[in-house]
This record gives C-alpha cells, structure tokens and sequence, in this order.
C-alpha cells in the first residue's frame, strides 16, 4: 500500500467502526457535541453575568439577589451540562472502543477456527496470537479520541463563527492553522507507517520466540540451553524495543510541533490584531476576544491531531487483522450425515495428498476399505504417511485427489459436526487443557460421572485418578504437565471412548504407556470396542497392540505396500517383518 493511501484507508477505517456501532457512536458524538458547544456557552454565561450583573454592581454599588442566583445558576447550569457531556463521551467512546475489540477478536478467533489446519501449520503460534490480541487492539486505539474529535466541530463551528462575525481578517490569518496541521500530519503519517508495521511484525516475532521458548522448556532445560534462548529472545526484543524508541522518537518530534501549531496561530492573530488597532481597525476588546476564541480552537485542533497521530498504527493494525479475516481455505461442508447407530463403514479411494511445502506426495493413491466393526491396524515405518493418513481421516486436510467415505457418504459432503459425532481420534502427541480431568475428558459435553468413570476404566485410567486427592476434580498444570506421558495418553483415551465412537482412530495413542498396563488396555479395548460395536483404525509399532487387529495394512513412502493377518505379513513381507521386529528387539534391550 502507498504511503499516501494512509489517510484514506484510515477514513475507511472509522467508517467501518462507525458502521459497526452506529447507536454508540451516535451517542458519543452528542456528548462530544454538548461537550463542545457549552466549553463556548460558558464563555457566553460568563459575558452574561459579567454584563449584567457584575459590571451594574460595580456601577450601583449595590445588586439583587435575583441577579446573583441568575449569574451563579447560568454559570453552573452551563456546566452541569458539560459535564455530562465529557461523562457521555468518555464512557460511550469507551465502550465502542472496547466493543470494537471484543467483536474483531471473536471474528479472528472464529476464522481461526474456520481455517484448515494446513493454514495454521504455516504461520507461528506468536503471530497468531499477536494478530488477535495486540494487532485488534492497535486497530481499534483510534476509536477513543474519535467522537471527541468529531462531536468538538460544533465548538470550532460557533468558535469560528464569533470570529468571523467580529473580524474576518483576524479570522482567517488564525485558520491558516488547518492547513499548517494538514501538513504536518502528511509528514508525519508518511514518517510513521513504515516503523509502525516494523513494530507490529516484531511483535508477532517476540510473541512467537516466547511461545517457543515455553513449549520447548524441556528441551531447552535438559539441553542447557538457557542461556541460548535468553540471548535470541533478548534479540527479538531488543529490536522491537530499538523500534518502540524509534516510534517515540518520531512522536516525540511531531506531537510537539501538533501542540505548538494552535499556539502560533494564537501569536499571528495577536501580531496582525495588534497592528489592526494601530491602524484604528480593531478595538482592543475584539482582538481579546478574538484570541480567546481561537484558544478554545487550540483543543478541537489537538483532538483531531491525536485522531490523525493514531491513524497510521490502526491502519497497520487493520491490514494485519484483515489479513487473516480475508485468508481463504475453508473446508466446504454440505448437508449430509452418517449412520446414528453401529460401526461405521471406511473407504479410500485413490486419496492422495501432498504438503504445500513438499515436492513429493505424502499419501499417493491409496485405496482401503475397512468393513463396519472391523479392526484395522496401520504400519509402516517414520515418514510413510501414516499420521498423515489420520488427519485426512479426521478432516484436518482434504486429498488433493480421490476421496474418502464414511458410510458412503464423502466427508466433504457432511454437515459441519456430523463428522466429529462419528469419528474419535486419539493422537500420539496428547494436549490436556488446564483445568479438572473431568472437563478434560467430558470437554463441556453432557457425560454423567458414571459414563466418565466406565471410560476411564477402559482406559486404565481409573486407578490412578481415583487415587488423586480432589479425584475427577483433580485441576491439571498447563498441557497436563502435573501428569505422566502415559496417564495424559490415557486420559486421551477416555476423551475418546467416554463418546462411545462409531470408528476410533488410534496413532500410536500407547506409545508412553509401560507394556503391563498396554496389556490391560488392549484386553480392555478388546471386549469395550467389541460390545460398543465400533470401526477401530490403529497406527501401532508393538506387536502387542498390532495383534487387536483383524488385519493390518502396511504402508511406505505414502502407498500401501502389502496387507492381511499379523502372521501373514511377518511369513511373506521382509520390510514388515524387519520394522516390528526391529521394534521390539530395542524394546527388549532397553528392558
């Protein structure tokens, strides 16, 4: 975007906020109004009272006190009302500031949720959050000053009508201000954009080294590699600091001379009205209140300079935040829907599926079936596509070619939640929110204490829950880190199972737990899955767990490679028999 086009996007911007809260703004502007219009009627009340009461006082030496309760009431009426007009504009502006904000980080929340997970994957955690936190509220930091300086105009208004009407020449040398203002706000829009940007961009960058720092806090502290990141995290900081300042730096000289403009028109009309009375052109009271009135000019023009000032950073603000409202991608839904009751019915066919960033196809052609009730174990080794296969299976991703049924419906024809009622998917890398293990395996839904607890015990979960002190009402650190790799993959488990699923995918979802208690589960798995009549589709390296299935389907470099019976495969295909018996010979060594 042009530097030039700042103040046209910024226009278009508070048109938008004004079309967003139109009743509050409204509201606003007339406190702003009456606001402005009794800063000059108190100047009037004051004339009045000065006119007709004090000066007759002085003259008569003596007054009623009619008169003075009439000055003193006109004096204090007129600023009652101003103050409920700073009250009705402050509170109002406030709140469709804040308003605003709320509204912009529910929509950036909600398209968040609306975007694929491929989109998600290709922009940092920080920037995310920086574009729905500091992003929304720089957008929005102009809307304060706004009815202020649009509700003042009736001050400048009457203001420049008394001027004009006692004298026109002295009027216009003092609006010679407005241009002079326009000027300088070109100068500074056009200084100030490009480190605004800087400074947003560097923000998402601060945010995004921190939220790294955080989830890696393992690796980091067993690698000893504290001072590492304390060093780029003092780089990524440093530099937003050494823009901050720059951006203080360029306020610092531009605010001033804002502030100083109304004052030198101030000094022109005392300069030119001083030679009009020598000339006999202009009494001395008129250049006094003349003057006094473009004082009052001093504080409209100030508000609409704090709008201008503003105006650059909201408009970096706006293209960032509009940069992910605008992203496109979402996955399309129809109307259809799956079977209420019973195992549900798996096809591929001829799915393929390649990452942005991949020269070569992560899945490439795969056909499968997996009958109703069926169970279905997927094998092959690091890199095959087998976790890829999951996320196209719980529709994080749409193939890039072939499609994928459930019950012989495709899943891009399914109605937005028909495919989570059917399908639970328990993922190797497990993320448990801070808060009970009851919501964290319930999530908000509608499950009874008993349902919970049968999940649980399914899951081998029970024992070790039910020996924790507050049990299901036990609160879990950040991402479950008061657990053990195991329990938080149990306690997945029972997220899964407490929805009683109609096909369960489960990618590598034992991999942390010791082999005794996977034992448990799997006997568990095998009579719970049996009576609760479901699909199962397994990504597994332990032959323990490989044996629950019916048959098992061998995968490399994206393609199915071989199929039938754990037995069959180990007789017939040296990769498979190499890849699990690989598997657990370490495992014997490490025992």
């Amino acid at each position: 975007m042009p530097r030039d086009d700042v103040m046209r996007r910024g226009l278009r911007l508070l048109a938008t906020a004004i079309r967003e809260e139109p009743r509050i703004f409204l509201g606003a502007l007339v406190g702003s109004a009456l606001y402005g219009g009794m800063t000059v009627g108190i100047a009037e009340a004051v004339g009045w009272a000065t006119g007709n009461v004090l000066l007759p006082a002085f003259e008569q030496g003596r007054t009623t006190a009619g008169l003075l309760a009439a000055g003193a009431g006109l004096v204090i009426a007129v600023s009652m009302l101003k103050i409920v007009g700073i009250l009705g504009r402050k509170i109002l502006a406030g709140m469709m500031q804040y308003r605003l904000m709320a509204t912009y980080r529910r929509r950036v929340t909600r398209q968040y949720l609306r975007l694929p997970f491929e989109w998600h994957q290709r922009h940092p955690t920080g920037q995310l959050l920086s574009n729905a936190n500091s992003d929304v509220e720089t957008l929005w930091s102009v809307i304060a000053p706004l009815p202020m300086a649009l509700g003042v105009v009736v001050m400048v208004v009457v203001a420049v009508g008394s001027m004009l009407l006692t004298d026109p020449v002295l009027a216009l040398v003092g609006l010679l201000v407005f241009p002079l203002l326009a000027a300088v706000n070109y100068v500074y829009q056009k200084r100030m954009r490009p480190v605004a940007m800087r400074s947003q961009e560097l923000r998402g960058t601060v945010s995004s080294a921190a939220h790294e720092s955080f989830e890696g806090a393992l690796v980091v502290k067993t690698l000893g590699r504290e001072d590492d990141e304390a060093r780029r995290f003092a780089k990524e900081s440093e530099q937003l600091r050494d823009t901050n300042i720059k951006l203080g730096r360029i306020a610092g000289v531009f605010d001033p001379i804002m502030e100083a403009v109304p004052n030198l028109g101030v000094l022109a009309v005392l300069v030119v009205g001083s030679l009009r009375i020598d000339a006999g052109a202009l009494a001395a009271g008129e250049l006094v209140k003349v003057a006094y009135l473009f004082t009052l000019l001093a504080f409209p023009i100030r508000a609409f300079g704090w709008v201008l000032g503003s105006l650059p950073r909201s408009v970096v603000g706006w293209d960032r935040v509009r940069y992910v409202l605008d992203a496109d991608g979402e996955l399309p839904f129809g109307a259809g829907e799956t079977q209420r009751e019973g195992p549900a019915r798996l096809r591929l066919d001829a799915v393929s599926f390649a990452y942005p960033e991949s020269a070569t196809d992560a899945v490439k052609d795969v056909n499968l079936a997996v009958p109703a009730g069926r169970t279905v174990a997927v094998v092959g080794p690091t890199g095959a596509g087998k976790s890829t296969l999951v996320g196209l299976l719980a529709r994080l991703v749409d193939p890039r070619g072939g499609s994928i049924t459930v019950d012989g419906i495709d899943l891009r024809t399914l109605r937005r939640g028909a495919l989570s009622d059917t399908i639970a998917v328990v993922p190797q890398q497990v993320f448990l929110f801070e808060d009970s293990l009851r919501e964290n395996v319930t999530l908000g839904d509608e499950f009874t204490d008993e349902q919970v607890w049968a999940a649980l015990r399914l899951a081998q979960a029970d024992g070790f829950v039910s020996a924790l002190a507050d049990g299901l009402d036990t609160t879990v650190g950040e991402r479950g880190t008061t657990l053990s790799g195991g329990q938080r993959q149990r306690i997945a488990l029972a997220r899964a199972l407490v929805r009683r699923p109609r096909l369960l995918v489960l990618d590598d979802a034992t991999s942390s737990v010791d082999p005794q208690v996977e034992a448990r589960i799997l006997d568990g798995l095998r009579s719970g899955l049996r009576d609760a009549d479901a699909t199962v589709l397994v990504v597994a390296y332990r032959q323990s767990t490989i044996a629950l299935a019916d048959e098992v389907v061998y995968v490399a470099q994206g393609q199915i490679v071989d199929r039938g019976t754990h037995g069959e495969l180990l007789a017939r295909s040296a990769g498979y028999r190499d890849l699990v018996t690989a598997y657990e010979l370490d495992t014997e060594d490490v025992a």
